[in-house]
């Protein structure tokens, strides 16, 4: 069985980080060994939240005590998202050392959580750690738009230009990309977009996007973990980005339909594995491509 270590927040209510992750990892039968970056009551769009952030050694330590008993080689990959200190991101990377070491075969996925969306806030300093040391490190990553546009540099309006960006990114370090919400000024405003790229591929998705009067929290750490256990299943980029979208979808709708804040993810267990709707990438270039053509 694949083992994943998740380094992640965790928020005792609600759904958030690990408190999002973990369940459907282990639901798509991938098991997870979670360690958690900070512990708070809720997360933090609410506004208010109690609970700490926990020191980077800890992370560190915890590691050590693993690699104590000899299992750390089974770890398959190292899932990153919510870093409370900037100093959590070099044990990351250090962590993803140790595990590397160990097992060479391993995977690094880094979520970069970097407070782009409302109310998620994030601490000075993590964002350019993101920024400049992740790519060179990771094995894969999973921004959403305004992230993807942070690593690049620059603004990206369409699919095509968000390729080329990707593309970039890969020339740094990555394998692939997952842009978990990207916007696209072609597409209809009423979907949700994500798109996923490999030195070889470009997938693009669409989905519906529901309105919420308030969107719910967690959808990105979501999306991050059934991306990381699909591919350690075996799944191509492609297969792995069209059941990502089905899934989400899934426990998007539910929540929408049950009048929710919190996402409705172990109501929707089921379908998180076995998704009833379906929405088939189709393969796009980048501008660059297009003009060598």
């Amino acid at each position: 069985m694949n083992n994943v270590l998740s380094i992640q927040s965790h928020v005792v209510f609600g759904h958030a980080g690990n408190s999002a992750a973990v369940f459907p990892i282990r639901r798509l039968g991938v098991n997870v060994w979670p360690l958690n970056t900070v512990q708070f009551s809720n997360h933090t769009q609410y506004g208010r939240w109690t609970g700490e952030v926990f020191a980077s050694s800890e992370l560190e330590d915890i590691i050590d005590g693993i690699g104590a008993i000899g299992v750390l080689a089974r770890c398959n990959a190292v899932l990153s998202g919510y870093l409370g200190a900037p100093e959590q991101g070099r044990a990351v990377v250090e962590i993803v050392r140790t595990v590397k070491a160990v097992n060479p075969r391993a995977l690094f996925f880094c979520d970069p959580v970097m407070g782009t969306t409302g109310g998620c806030i994030v601490a000075p300093g993590i964002e350019d750690f993101l920024v400049t040391t992740m790519p060179e490190v990771a094995d894969a990553m999973m921004p959403n738009h305004i992230e993807l546009e942070k690593l690049a540099g620059r603004p990206i309006e369409t699919v095509e230009e968000a390729v080329d960006a990707c593309r970039e990114i890969i020339a740094r370090g990555p394998r692939t990309i997952l842009v978990k919400h990207l916007l696209d000024r072609n597409s209809r405003a009423d979907t949700f977009n994500m798109l996923a790229v490999s030195p070889s591929e470009a997938w693009f998705a669409q989905r519906p996007l529901y309105p919420f009067a308030r969107q719910p929290v967690g959808v990105g750490d979501l999306t991050s973990a059934v991306f990381v256990a699909r591919t350690l299943l075996g799944d191509s980029l492609r297969n792995a980005l069209e059941h990502t979208l089905a899934a989400v979808n899934a426990v998007v709708k539910a929540t929408y339909e049950a009048g929710r804040y919190e996402l409705e993810i172990v109501a929707s267990q089921d379908e998180i594995a076995k998704p009833t709707d379906r929405f088939p990438a189709i393969r796009v270039m980048g501008v660059e491509t297009e003009k060598r053509r």
